[in-house]
């Protein structure tokens, strides 16, 4: 049976941030229905206010590719057992609920140091907060032309 919406953002909040704590779970959580919800840009155009289709977008998330490197990728969403707090979490977001200090955040990443970069992905992006271990950016004037 395939996987439900629900299923496929809590496996992703786990696998992406699930060492992060509740408030690391909710950021991730924030920044794919902020891309669901984008008012315009690539997430509008290809997500089409899918969670699905965010999640599943290639190149995106880490934990939505089954090979990275081309070599299998072990932590991917097929992979994971969510717990509730997982679920609970998706189901947070899914009701319209955000961070407050996350604004409208369209990307995270892992920086694995100190220090997060001011731009992320490039100039479509600017430094945001920080919150765990992910730095969390969000979208310039420049990224609704994309």
């Amino acid at each position: 049976m395939p996987l439900t919406d629900r299923e496929i953002f809590a496996r992703l909040i786990q696998c992406e941030s699930g060492g992060e704590g509740d408030n690391g779970m909710r950021a991730v959580a924030c920044v794919v229905m902020n891309r669901v919800h984008s008012p315009g840009g690539e997430y509008a155009r290809v997500g089409q206010g899918s969670i699905r289709k965010i999640i599943l977008q290639p190149y995106q998330f880490v934990c939505a590719m089954e090979t990275e490197g081309g070599k299998p990728n072990p932590q991917n969403i097929y992979n994971m057992s969510p717990d509730q707090v997982h679920f609970d979490i998706a189901d947070w977001a899914i009701a319209g609920n955000r961070l407050n200090t996350l604004g409208d955040a369209l990307w995270f990443f892992n920086p694995f140091s100190p220090k997060c970069r001011q731009n992320f992905p490039s100039d479509v992006g600017y430094y945001l907060t920080r919150i765990g271990d992910h730095c969390f950016y969000n979208p310039t004037s420049a990224y609704f032309k994309t």
